[in-house]
């Protein structure tokens, strides 16, 4: 399994100034990013063993962050 950690400019590179601006501009989708690094952070700590997780609660957190990925790419494509 890679550990190396998905941050936002990995997985959207060309949309970090739509990002920004839906940061700042919609409450909503700021907090759904912040989900996105809680969860993107706590998956880099069990991969990399600075905090071992069950193999079962790691899956659970990589489906949780995808989700959150699939929801921030849906309001990417709505504002366009």
């Amino acid at each position: 399994m890679s550990n190396t950690p998905h941050t936002l400019s990995d997985e959207f590179p060309n949309q970090m100034e739509k990002i920004h601006a839906l940061k700042v501009s919609d409450p909503g989708f700021a907090q759904l990013l912040a989900q996105y690094d809680e969860v993107n952070d706590e998956i880099h700590l069990a991969e990399t063993n600075v905090r071992p997780t069950a193999q079962d609660r790691e899956t659970e957190l990589r489906k949780r962050r995808m989700t959150i990925k699939d929801r921030i790419a849906e309001t990417l494509a709505q504002s366009a």
